[in-house]
C-alpha cells in the first residue's frame, strides 16, 4: 500500500466501501492520484462513499468521487452506481468523446438510482483531465479544487446547497459557513427527476498543480485555506496522508471553535505529469 504502481493503470480502479489506513498513489499515463476513503468515526455501517479513477488513452483520464446520501444501503448503492455507471459510459470512449459520456454517464446513474425506488441518492464530483487541462461536472456538494504550488486556487466548486449560494452571493463567509446549521442540505443530488449537472471552465494545469476531489467530510472539518496548505506542496502520498491525519483528529475532537462533523471521508489529489 502507498507504492506507485510500475505501470500506469491499464484499465479503471473503482473502490466502494473503503477504510484505507494510509492513502494510496495510483500512476495513471497523464499523471498520478492519490486516493484515500474511510468511514466515519465509530460509525457501524459501511462507508458510503465511492471513488473510481478511469485512464483513458495515453494523455487523458477522468476521475470521480461520489458521496451517498441518507444511510444505510441506499446512499451505499447510490454511489456505488454513480461510479459504475460513469466507469461503463467512459471507459472505451476516445478523448473527443468524454464529454458527452460523462453527461451520459452522469444521467445514466441518476435513472439507476431512481428505479432502485429506496429514495437513494448521491452527491458526485467528476474531473475530466485532457492533456494539460481539467474540466469539472459535478452535482451536489463534493468539493473540486485546483491550486498552484504557490497556494493560489485556480478553481472551486460552488456547492449545490443554500448555505453554498449564499457564500457565492457574498452574503456569508467561509468560517459562517462551515459552522451554520443548515450546512448538511443539498439541493442537487444524483437520484432525483430535478437533478442538474453543472459543467466548470476548461482550467489549465502547470506541472505542479494539484486537483482535489472530495466528498463533504472533507470541507465540512477543515477550512479552504487549511485544505490548501496541506495539498499545495510535497510529495503526493505525504501531502494525502497528512491530510487525513488532520481531518481524522477533527473528527474525532469537538473542543474549541473548529470546524467538526463526522463523516465519511474520500478523496483524490491529482497532480499531471511534468
Amino acid at each position: 500500500m502507498g507504492r506507485v504502481e510500475a505501470k500506469p493503470l491499464a484499465t479503471s480502479l473503482m473502490v466502494t466501501e473503503a477504510e484505507h489506513e494510509q492513502a494510496e498513489l495510483q500512476r495513471l499515463a497523464v499523471g498520478t492520484c492519490a486516493i484515500y476513503s474511510h468511514c466515519a468515526p465509530d460509525k457501524e455501517s459501511p462507508n458510503e462513499d465511492a471513488l473510481v479513477l478511469i485512464p483513458c488513452g495515453d494523455d487523458a483520464a477522468v476521475l470521480v468521487v461520489a458521496d451517498g446520501l441518507g444511510g444505510g444501503r441506499g446512499g451505499k448503492e447510490a454511489s456505488r452506481l454513480a461510479v459504475q455507471m460513469l466507469r461503463e459510459a467512459v471507459e472505451s470512449v476516445p478523448a473527443e468523446r468524454l464529454r458527452e459520456a460523462i453527461l451520459g454517464g452522469i444521467e445514466s446513474a441518476n435513472q439507476a438510482i431512481l428505479d432502485l425506488a429506496l429514495g437513494a441518492a448521491t452527491t458526485v464530483a467528476v474531473a475530466e483531465i485532457q492533456g494539460d487541462t481539467m474540466r469539472s461536472y459535478y452535482v451536489g456538494d463534493s468539493m473540486i479544487l485546483v491550486c498552484g504550488q504557490r497556494g493560489k486556487v485556480k478553481f472551486q466548486s460552488v456547492a449545490h446547497s443554500p448555505v453554498g449560494y449564499a457564500v457565492e452571493a457574498g452574503l456569508i463567509d467561509e468560517s459562517e459557513a462551515v459552522h451554520h446549521e443548515d450546512r448538511h442540505i443539498v439541493s442537487n443530488v444524483v437520484g432525483t427527476a430535478e437533478m442538474r449537472i453543472e459543467i466548470g471552465p476548461t482550467i489549465e494545469l502547470a506541472p505542479r498543480d494539484t486537483v482535489v476531489l472530495a466528498s463533504d467530510g472533507l470541507a465540512d472539518n477543515l477550512y479552504n485555506e487549511e485544505i490548501v496548505e496541506q495539498v499545495r506542496k510535497g510529495p503526493l502520498l505525504k501531502a494525502a496522508n497528512a491530510l487525513a491525519a488532520v481531518v481524522q483528529g477533527r473528527m474525532t475532537d469537538p473542543s474549541g471553535e473548529r470546524p467538526h462533523k463526522p463523516d465519511d471521508l474520500t478523496y483524490i489529489l491529482f497532480r499531471r505529469n511534468p
